[in-house]
């Protein structure tokens, strides 16, 4: 039979866009918010001990200023050094506030001024630095640090370094004289809690990705391939505003490695196949990160309550399957409800005050009981908001982290057979201040047939 990718893409954003109500809450981070991250930076920077906090375009200056790389460099990553810096102030009735400023190459202070990051000052405080001077000598001599280090006897300030700055920056400012920091956990918290307005737009994007799976599975039919589901489901995530980031769509053995593998796409799908979509996007500046495990409707609609009982009707004519393959559909349902199972008593963890191990363990216990305690080869989860992988990060070994009201993890436990299939049931949760965590994908999968 001829498969015309066309008419799925046409039913698939036609049940997406039936409703969109999940966006409704979620509106752009305002500029009273980028102003209140970096005096809460402020704060723990003063608390860590550091004189200033130093980053280059990526996310967390994103998260700070409202500037990804892309919006500075479109093509890539500049050689040039652009920094940005926050350092805290400590006013006469001793309220800790930000003070920003940026280095930046003299013939592009113009084009950084034109940036539109938020700022309390009429204009920003940009030191700007020749092309035939060291950036680095040049930032430390500044009127920056000049008031720090006649106050500190001339000793060099301590610059705590974000964790997405390249190397040979790290290395310049400290070879200038800088004393560089790693991230402390004080810092690195001001990132893992949500405000209101980010757990909307997490809501949100995290929610649509969901919903654009759920309509597009009635949708499929046998003879697609992974690549074309997976150009299906771009299609539909575009259609509503997203941004494509990744969408790894596995059949059957490919789905045994979790994140798939070079020679996956080419696969075709059938009315048995286990199906593993682990897909995100982007929206209003966040990401999504959701998995779905399911089978695609049988060939009728009188088929589906034979399937379970191991026959297929196509018309009205049953097709029993082997033996063999009635051994194989059975144990998917047998993991398929595993991994939901697993995914419940984690979810039953999620609550403040539990460490970060304790929500891998509760996972973990269940899939070991049930006997595939090898098949779970990946940490449980991970912080997620304007990166898709944040910290903290939930694994049987991370004791020392302790969860906190209004941190958001993701909670994605998997059972992976290798050549035969896998299966992962991956929402997106945010933590409360009491009771469980609450759920920001509208709802879990309930069943093969309802991902």
């Amino acid at each position: 039979m001829l498969v015309d990718p066309i008419d799925v893409r046409k039913c698939t954003i036609k049940g997406l866009q039936s409703d969109l109500s999940f966006l409704d809450k979620a509106v752009p981070i305002g500029t009273d918010e980028y102003l209140e991250r970096r005096d809460r930076l402020a704060q723990a920077l003063l608390a860590s001990g550091a004189d200033a906090f130093v980053l280059e375009p990526g996310y967390t200056f994103q998260y700070y200023a409202n500037t990804s790389q892309g919006d500075w460099e479109p093509w890539e990553p500049e050689e040039r050094p652009f920094l940005m810096l926050i350092l805290p102030l400590s006013s006469e009735d001793g309220v800790i506030s930000a003070k920003t400023a940026f280095l930046a190459p003299h013939f592009e202070e113009g084009r950084v001024r034109m940036l539109g990051i938020p700022s309390r000052e009429p204009e920003l405080d940009i030191v700007t630095w020749e092309e035939h001077r060291d950036p680095y000598t040049t930032l430390l001599q500044s009127r920056l640090f000049a008031d720090l280090r006649e106050r500190n006897n001339g000793r060099n300030p301590k610059l705590m370094i974000d964790e997405e700055m390249r190397d040979f920056i790290a290395r310049g400012l400290a070879n200038a004289g800088f004393e560089t920091l790693g991230l402390s956990p004080e810092v690195e918290l001001v990132r893992q809690l949500k405000s209101p307005a980010e757990v909307e737009v997490l809501r949100a994007v995290n929610t649509g990705t969901v919903v654009a799976v759920r309509a597009m599975r009635p949708c499929l039919v046998a003879g697609l391939t992974e690549d074309q589901v997976r150009d299906v489901l771009d299609t539909a995530l575009l259609s509503i505003g997203f941004g494509l980031f990744f969408n790894i769509v596995l059949f059957e053995e490919d789905g045994a490695l979790p994140h798939g593998g070079f020679v996956a796409g080419k696969k075709k799908l059938n009315h048995e196949t286990m199906v593993v979509i682990d897909v995100g996007a982007h929206y209003l500046g966040y990401s999504s990160d959701i998995c779905r495990s399911f089978f695609i409707d049988p060939a009728t609609k009188q088929a589906k309550s034979t399937l379970l009982m191991g026959m297929i009707r196509v018309g009205s004519t049953p097709l029993k399957r082997s033996d063999s393959s009635s051994e194989l559909h059975a144990e998917k349902l047998k993991v398929w409800d595993i991994v939901l199972e697993a995914q419940t008593a984690a979810a039953a963890q999620l609550r403040a005050n539990n460490t970060a191990a304790s929500v891998d363990i509760a996972a973990r216990k269940v899939i070991s009981e049930a006997g595939y305690g090898y098949a779970f080869t990946h940490r449980l989860g991970h912080g997620i908001g304007i990166k898709a992988h944040e910290s903290p990060y939930l694994n049987k070994w991370n004791t020392r982290v302790t969860i906190r009201p209004g941190m958001t993890f993701t909670n994605e436990p998997g059972i992976y057979l290798e050549g035969k299939f896998g299966v992962r049931h991956e929402d997106v949760y945010l933590v409360k201040e009491y009771g469980q965590a609450e759920l920001l994908t509208e709802r879990r999968a309930t069943g093969p047939y309802e991902p």
